[in-house]
């Protein structure tokens, strides 16, 4: 086992307001949100447009991110636009 624990984001990227949703976990968001803006992340943000990084979390350790992304999937879609709303109202793109 690595002596040394990176951290990780997790992160939710949308096409427009209220629109489609993705969420991902990485361990260099700059390098993976690049990606997606050019159509090298995800299939499903690809084939959608989701280019749009609408909300971003950071933690300590990469296995706990990926735990947290995978809850946030099940998550509904009104609890996941809520969580995006109290800390991006606007949607705006926070990687632009």
């Amino acid at each position: 086992m690595d002596s040394e624990r990176r951290g990780g984001w997790v992160y939710i990227m949308a096409d427009r307001y209220r629109g489609t949703l993705y969420v991902g976990v990485t361990a260099d968001l700059a390098s993976r949100i690049f990606q997606h803006k050019n159509t090298g992340g995800s299939d499903f943000c690809a084939r959608y447009g989701l280019t749009r990084l609408v909300w971003a979390e950071y933690g300590e350790d990469i296995t706990a991110c990926i735990a947290h992304e995978k809850r946030l999937k099940r998550w509904q879609r009104a609890w996941k636009i809520d969580l995006v709303e109290r800390a991006n109202p606007e949607w705006t793109d926070l990687f632009a």
